[in-house]
């Protein structure tokens, strides 16, 4: 049974799912880091909100873990690599506090326009100061969205059923995508110039931090309200409070900030500014739906192998799961093949799916080879982490699919270029196992095993009576024995399964065999 620590709040209904779905939840909130670490290694998987922080400490100690969910959006508290580098998946759930940060973006839009706080404070201070809260009118004025995705998109929604005008700067925002929800796109520059009022819906990365720092700031009309509840640096805070200060700036409204819990801060105090203590998936529809769907996820990951609003891995169904598995395995030893067949560096690989296969979910299959292929040379490499790896180093990676396959029902080939060329690798699955079935442009049908002896050589009499002669003379069992050629008397190969690893020594030996061009031990 898998086992999962739930080390920050969650529902009783999130933690019941677990439960009905076979998996062991232990309830240890507010865990002290030095407590985490000593107990982190007995779970499959940790479930989180945003206080517990999986950093790389974490990550070293968990040796069995496999999943981190986050409920909620931002993953600021995981450290996403070194997750990765160990091969565990960090999933979040994107869509089920949307709504209610939207919606309390657009509170925040019409507390600042109207200045409600402070006329609240003052009303219920005794004072009647009418005359003092002059609001504006949000009917007909531009707001510029940063960032128009899921919750950006419903923020414009909003706003344009207050009949506002919404333009947006999203450098992933297709034109159809802003034409479907019916905003302008537009550069950064023309929405700070454009702009009444802007709101921010992007996620805190190198490119996003400082978004609006001064120089942009300066940019926008004068009087213009800035409603940030995404997160905490994308506006350059001290900044914004001098030009709060200065009036060029109307009033700002912030959830999120560059240090929280926010004790104190640079724009505490400053006129019309209005601070939350990030409430925007506050809401109980939000926090309940956030933390059911953790559970879910985590669930389906842990029994089914299917993977949901991963960061960093591949999206597989619970429907995908079980058909992909064997060409998982398929991909993934190819890949192997590939990777021990290899002596120089690895350039580019290229990974063919025909036949049935190639309708499948082939990202995960695709991962799968690439963790083969890496392993050799980098052991720690998994399917989680090959795709970064390869990028690091500079591989190409490409994948074609081709959905009529002449002989097998489905075919995998793994052609992998090196400094000194090209080698390519068939394999398909056959009655539910991986096998090879093309080395070399020779067909062959041979099942893989864990220990396993290559050896490409001139098709001649006696070679196989002498191959197990050496064999038989070093008490290497054979367990299975295929071959493959071009013709009589040209190009061959044998795969033989072995139930002893061959050593150095007897490889030597195989290579001076007649005929014989290349030795290897293989590994599975």
């Amino acid at each position: 049974m898998p086992r999962v620590l739930i080390a920050d709040k969650l529902s009783p209904a999130a933690v019941e799912i677990f439960k009905q779905r076979g998996v062991d939840a232990d309830i240890k909130t507010g865990l002290p880091k030095d407590e985490l670490l000593k107990i982190v290694d007995q779970y499959d998987g940790v479930a989180i909100r945003s206080a517990t922080k999986i950093d790389k400490d974490v990550i070293a100690a968990a040796k069995n873990l496999k999943v981190v969910g986050r409920a909620g959006i931002g993953v600021d508290n995981v450290d996403i690599p070194s997750a990765t580098a160990a091969g565990v998946v960090v999933m979040n759930t994107p869509f089920g506090n949307s709504i209610t940060t939207a919606e309390h973006a657009i509170a925040m839009m019409f507390a600042l326009a109207r200045q409600l706080p402070a006329a609240d404070v003052s009303t219920q201070a005794g004072k009647w100061e009418k005359n003092r809260f002059m609001g504006v009118e949000l009917y007909g004025k531009t707001l510029g969205l940063i960032g128009a995705g899921n919750i950006g998109s419903i923020v414009a929604d909003r706003a344009l059923g207050l009949k506002m005008k919404v333009v947006a700067y999203d450098p992933f925002l297709s034109p159809e995508r802003a034409l479907e929800i019916g905003v302008e796109k537009v550069e950064l520059d023309e929405l700070l110039a454009r702009a009444d009022i802007i709101t921010l819906h992007t996620p805190l990365t190198d490119k996003t931090r400082n978004i609006l720092s001064e120089e942009n700031l300066r940019k926008t009309k004068k009087g213009v309200l800035i409603v940030n509840c995404a997160r905490g640096g994308l506006v350059d805070e001290a900044a914004l409070r001098k030009l709060l200060d200065e009036g060029h700036v109307g009033g700002a409204a912030f959830d999120v900030f560059i240090e929280e819990p926010a004790k104190e801060n640079v724009l505490f105090g400053a006129e019309n500014f209005i601070a939350t203590p990030h409430l925007g998936a506050s809401t109980l529809e939000a926090q309940e739906n956030v933390a059911l769907q953790v559970a879910e996820q985590m669930s389906d990951y842990l029994l089914t192998g299917a993977v949901t609003n991963a960061l960093n891995s591949p999206s597989v169904t619970a429907e995908e799961a079980p058909r992909l598995k064997p060409f998982v395995a398929l991909a993934e030893k190819l890949g192997a093949f590939a990777g021990q067949m290899v002596d120089f560096g690895v350039t580019a690989v290229d990974i063919a799916f025909e036949g049935e296969v190639a309708k499948l979910n082939t990202k995960p299959l695709t991962a799968a080879a690439l963790a083969g292929v890496l392993r050799p040379m980098l052991a720690e490499v998994n399917m989680v982490s090959a795709p970064a790896v390869a990028k690091e180093r500079g591989i190409t990676v490409s994948e074609s699919r081709q959905e009529e396959s002449p002989i097998y029902e489905s075919l995998i080939r793994i052609t992998v270029t090196t400094e000194k060329g090209k080698r390519s690798f068939a394999g398909s699955v056959l009655a539910g196992a991986p096998r090879i079935i093309e080395v070399k442009g020779m067909d062959l049908d041979a099942p893989f095993a864990p220990q396993m002896l290559y050896v490409n050589n001139l098709d001649k009499p006696g070679f196989i009576g002498a191959l197990g002669a050496l064999l038989g003379d070093a008490k290497i069992n054979i367990a299975t024995f295929n071959l493959g050629r071009i013709d009589a008397g040209d190009d061959a190969i044998a795969l033989v399964g072995v139930d002893q690893a061959p050593d150095e020594a007897l490889l030597a030996k195989i290579q001076k065999l007649p005929h014989v061009k290349e030795a290897r031990a293989l590994r599975f």
